[in-house]
């Protein structure tokens, strides 16, 4: 699903709201989820599950056209832990 399937569905599914204030909605929603894990903080999402980052740490890498030794920075990556109500959905 991407962003534009989302605006349809929950814009179908809410009639009282227009394309346009569900856009603004996922829009924030989605940008505060960024915003939390740029400040190091964990979103969590009940029943969905949560949102944090993981640290990785720098080393040597490989250019794969070229095959030659390349330095990579250490760097922090999201990471989404699904929760129980979402795995038991995906299993059932």
């Amino acid at each position: 699903m991407i962003r534009s399937e989302l605006v349809a569905i929950v814009a179908e599914q809410n009639p009282h709201l227009t394309v346009r204030d569900v856009e603004a909605i996922v829009t924030t929603i989605f940008d505060e989820i960024a915003d939390a894990l740029a400040e190091g903080r964990r979103v969590e999402l009940r029943g969905f599950g949560a949102f944090s980052t993981r640290a990785r740490e720098a080393r040597t890498g490989r250019n794969p056209r070229t095959g030659t030794a390349v330095e990579v920075d250490a760097k922090r990556v999201p990471y989404f832990k699904p929760g129980k109500e979402l795995r038991e959905k995906l299993n059932a």
